[in-house]
């Protein structure tokens, strides 16, 4: 590196991007810390309990920060965690809930570490669980990075004027409180800049008068593995009965994701040779004649560890969404040579007529034509799927790129 910029403090909650932030900070020798909600070694005995026991929190760790600094709160995250099952808090309210314990502690420990420090760092923080860590921030002088996770109040509206469009889709869905987006704001407002992973998140914040001057685009890193790279593709010269187009929706089962379009599309389809695979946890209960739709099978939550198999199963991948920060799920199907229709509505992953196909609208109709025209042209899926491995955008040392453009901006 030519320059000396600033080590960053990155805190997180989750697993989220598969820690590329820190990853790829981590590389250049950029990471004075991680501070994360749990942490899980492989040493750890929580490792030696039976696999279906806090499957999820196995999950935490990625043998890259193995030298890194990190800081997390493993065991306090599980008693947080008990205890709002006891009390019974669930929605915003456990959400809120676990974004000030988190910030509770990362304060705690920011307030350790700056002593520590030989000069003043980049403070990294994702939505919503930022406010408080930004404010100790300013405090000391140090400069505050936002990851804006998703297209914000923007991207509530549309998913309530969804709601409203269908409620025969039975669902539990409630818009976040005020204070919720009053907290956001300032978060907005103390932050030196704000990194979105999509024009349309972009769109979605300058919506709602966030100064486009500090909006940087930073799309999301991925990396697959060996098996993805080595993975053949097949598809027959025609879909029939016996070999009928495989069709994945993968993520969770939302009205925003785009989910009733899919659904009413299937329904069109329905006798044609053509099966809908629907994997992840169901948050709807559809109208009956859609959950009878014999090209439809519901798979249900499965394992972050499980995905691949259904990436491999698959003939092209389908996300309808509403809204998405990004999607990281279009990276996954990239890896795994898979062709993607997708909304505009989320990260540019797909390249029209390249790599997969981009949807005119996100409606039954325009669902169902594109989902025809791979039906009909199996040779052209076969097209797409060659051209799914180019990731140039999408990995770690493009994201180093661009986090260095950002600390040369701010410094």
């Amino acid at each position: 590196m030519s320059k000396t910029f600033p080590l960053w403090i990155c805190c997180q909650i989750g697993a989220r991007e598969h820690y590329a932030i820190p990853r790829a900070l981590h590389q250049q020798q950029q990471l004075a810390y991680l501070i994360t909600d749990a942490w899980v070694l492989p040493s750890s005995r929580i490792n030696l309990l039976p696999k279906k026991i806090l499957a999820n929190l196995r999950e935490r760790f990625d043998s890259d920060l193995t030298s890194a600094s990190v800081k997390a709160y493993t065991n306090s995250l599980i008693n947080f965690e008990l205890t709002q099952r006891l009390q019974k808090n669930t929605g915003w309210e456990c959400t809120i809930a676990r974004n000030h314990w988190f910030q509770q502690q990362v304060v705690k420990s920011l307030k350790l570490i700056a002593p520590k420090l030989n000069s003043s760092p980049t403070l990294f923080a994702y939505s919503y669980a930022a406010l408080e860590l930004f404010r100790y921030a300013k405090t000391q002088g140090w400069q505050t990075i936002l990851g804006q996770i998703n297209p914000g109040i923007v991207e509530e509206k549309l998913v309530a004027a969804e709601h409203k469009k269908h409620p025969d889709y039975q669902c539990i869905w409630l818009p976040a409180p005020t204070e919720y987006w009053a907290n956001w704001q300032e978060e907005c407002s103390l932050a030196d800049r704000i990194l979105v992973n999509s024009s349309w998140s972009k769109q979605a914040l300058e919506q709602v008068d966030i100064p486009q001057s500090k909006i940087d685009i930073v799309p999301l890193a991925y990396e697959g593995s060996a098996l993805a790279d080595d993975f053949e593709r097949t598809y027959p010269k025609a879909f029939s009965k016996e070999r009928p187009l495989r069709v994945l929706f993968l993520g969770q089962v939302i009205l925003r994701k785009g989910i009733v379009a899919l659904l009413e599309a299937a329904e069109i389809l329905q006798h044609q040779p053509i099966e809908f695979w629907i994997v992840g946890s169901n948050n709807i209960t559809p109208p009956l004649e859609i959950q009878r739709l014999k090209g439809v099978k519901w798979v249900g939550a499965v394992p972050r560890s499980t995905t691949a198999k259904y990436y491999q199963f698959a003939d092209v991948f389908v996300f309808p969404t509403l809204s998405d920060g990004f999607g990281l799920t279009q990276l996954e199907a990239q890896a795994w040579k898979l062709p993607i229709i997708a909304s505009r509505f989320c990260g540019e992953v797909v390249e029209d007529k390249v790599n997969g196909l981009i949807l005119p609208e996100v409606s039954s109709k325009a669902i169902a034509q594109t989902l025809q025209l791979c039906l009909d042209n199996p040779e052209q899926l076969k097209a797409f799927s060659q051209q799914s491995t180019n990731t140039q955008n999408f990995n770690l040392p493009q994201l180093q790129y661009h986090l260095e453009t950002i600390a040369d901006a701010i410094i």
